[in-house]
């Protein structure tokens, strides 16, 4: 035996008993409404209809799963179980065997498991609790900050114009200087030296 337990939070709200109490009502019709119909069938043709009786059972066999389906419902403590959308719609498909009843259950089931309350209590006994939803109110509007003024940035003067073709010459390499080849030095020629001339004595007068 399973034991569970609930929650404060978790109590079993009334759209959830009438689920119950609706689907373990028309179980029971649904087995009664088969069993009655395969049973007249198979005995109004003496027993020739019984080809029949696979379809005309099939109520009773809907009917067996809606009182399980039920019982796990009103059990206390709750078991875990999801809501049984495939059972309402088979219960709005067996109006096809003229049971009216279980087509109007269906229908109400459908809209009862669309309700906010029974999906948060199927949440919380399964154990899937989600976050409380604040209520929806008007949002506050904020103003927008004030946009702060970019800087500016400062034209460019003369005197950066004038600066630029400096940058622009500093960042060019500069060309090796040629070294001048040195000057030929000139050589002086000695100066060719005239042989004296012999001086020739005067002949003078003698004087005796």
């Amino acid at each position: 035996m399973n034991n569970y337990t609930t929650s404060p939070s978790s109590q079993k709200p009334e759209l959830v008993t009438i689920i119950a109490i609706m689907t373990l009502a028309n179980g029971i019709i649904n087995i009664l409404w088969g069993l009655g119909v395969t049973t007249a069938v198979v005995l109004g043709t003496l027993f020739i209809g019984i080809i029949c009786a696979p379809f005309t059972i099939l109520p009773t066999i809907l009917g067996i799963f809606e009182v399980i389906y039920a019982s796990k419902l009103l059990s206390d403590p709750p078991q875990p179980i999801r809501p049984s959308q495939s059972i309402a719609i088979l219960e709005i498909v067996a109006v096809i065997t003229g049971n009216v009843l279980s087509l109007i259950v269906g229908i109400l089931v459908l809209v009862f498991y669309n309700d906010s309350t029974v999906k948060r209590y199927f949440a919380e006994i399964n154990g899937r609790v989600g976050p409380v939803e604040p209520p929806v109110g008007p949002t506050p509007v904020t103003q927008p900050e004030p946009a702060t003024p970019k800087e500016a940035a400062p034209k460019p003067g003369r005197a950066q114009k004038a600066a630029k073709p400096k940058s622009e010459a500093a960042k060019k390499p500069a060309k090796p200087k040629q070294a001048k080849k040195p000057a030929k030095a000139k050589t002086a020629q000695p100066k060719e030296e005239k042989p004296a001339k012999p001086e020739t004595k005067k002949k003078g007068r003698s004087t005796s």
